[in-house]
């Protein structure tokens, strides 16, 4: 792309899937300066930077572990036994309800779904959470829906409120991982019965 096309969008993809982050004011992509553009080469076209773009190397649970607001569905995930699933390779799409979104359903959901008996529909539950593949906020909002791992579809909308999933706000959009994405959302959302 030259000058003007980089210089034009909010991210660029990479070809490791993760986006480095563009500020056209700034003249910087990621935590580099641009101090050189527009260099025309047989195969395309070379942007001098002043530093290294170093893309991130947590996994989507490395960072909503650290994050620390979202224990709840990290102990949902370790109940349901997806904690490799969200470690892998991926890559994957996370609509990750924060503690505070576990905290809106009646009183005593959480408790009944970390029960082993309860195991498949906590799985159900999280995996209808979970789309195949690195899906950014603007490909979202195209789509307009996506399938999840757990079978079914949830709709993406934007609203006046904001970005929707189903009936949860996303919150934070775009947070870029080694193995996928994820977006941060005020509600659980729950799959339909079919």
């Amino acid at each position: 792309l030259d000058a003007k096309h980089v210089l034009g969008s909010d991210a660029l993809k990479t070809l490791n899937g993760q986006r480095a982050a563009v500020n056209a004011d700034e003249g910087t992509i990621g935590n580099a300066s641009i101090i050189k553009t527009d260099i025309e080469c047989s195969n395309g076209i070379i942007h001098v930077i002043d530093e290294v773009i170093i893309p991130t190397n947590n996994t989507i649970l490395e960072t909503a572990t650290s994050a620390g607001s979202f224990t709840t569905l990290a102990a949902a995930l370790d109940a349901a036994d997806l904690i490799d699933a969200l470690s892998g390779e991926g890559p994957l799409t996370v609509f990750a309800p924060t503690d505070e979104a576990f905290a809106k359903l009646p009183s005593g959901t959480v408790e009944t779904l970390l029960k082993p008996e309860n195991v498949e529909m906590l799985r159900s539950i999280l995996l209808y959470h979970v789309v195949d593949g690195r899906v950014y906020s603007d490909d979202a909002i195209n789509a307009e829906h996506a399938t999840t791992l757990q079978g079914t579809d949830i709709s993406i909308k934007k609203t006046k409120k904001g970005v929707m999933i189903n009936d949860a706000t996303v919150q934070t959009a775009n947070i870029d991982n080694s193995n996928g994405v994820i977006h941060v959302i005020d509600t659980v959302i729950l799959p339909t019965e079919n």
